[in-house]
């Protein structure tokens, strides 16, 4: 059914549904963060904790960015639900593995919108969303270094490897 704000609207309609799609994504990616910044609290790993959670308000920001984006711009922005997400892991480096999964899972999903936006000429999503590509490339990488230092620092106690985790 068209109603009278997509008719109105700059951005293309496949690419808003997208965009809304994407919108739960980096909700679930906050979710997902703040059950793995639990985990480590509970086990007082205070440097991974606050990176998680550091983590979960960035994923939160970029979901309302994606928010605001759909509706200034004429479209109609969905509040998302989030299903369960894990909340135990088997050790630190598992907690980054599945920090990484997901990133890569968010980089695929904005890969995909920004492809469609080029697609159906929607430019004004298209560069709206090259940060997205730029941010996602920094934040996977982020993720892989930690990974790297965990497998080196591999013999050591956990809390030294929680203390060399960026906290920024």
């Amino acid at each position: 059914m068209e109603t009278a704000i997509r008719r109105d609207m700059i951005l293309d309609v496949e690419v808003v549904d997208l965009l809304n799609h994407q919108i739960m994504m980096e909700q679930k990616a906050s979710s997902k963060y703040l059950a793995m910044a639990s985990w480590c609290d509970q086990r007082e790993l205070r440097n991974s904790a606050t990176y998680f959670y550091n983590q979960a308000e960035e994923e939160r920001t970029h979901m309302m960015k994606i928010f605001k984006f759909v509706n200034d711009n004429g479209g109609s922005a969905l509040s998302p639900t989030v299903a369960e997400v894990p909340h135990e892991y088997e050790s630190l480096r598992a907690v980054f593995e599945a920090s990484l999964d997901a990133e890569i899972e968010v980089t695929k999903a904005i890969h995909n919108v920004f492809k469609t936006a080029r697609k159906t000429s929607d430019f004004t999503s298209e560069i709206f969303l090259q940060w997205f590509v730029t941010e996602q490339a920094e934040e996977e990488e982020k993720v892989r270094d930690i990974l790297d230092m965990i497998d080196l620092m591999d013999d050591m106690p956990l809390k030294m490897i929680d203390e060399r985790i960026p906290t920024e």
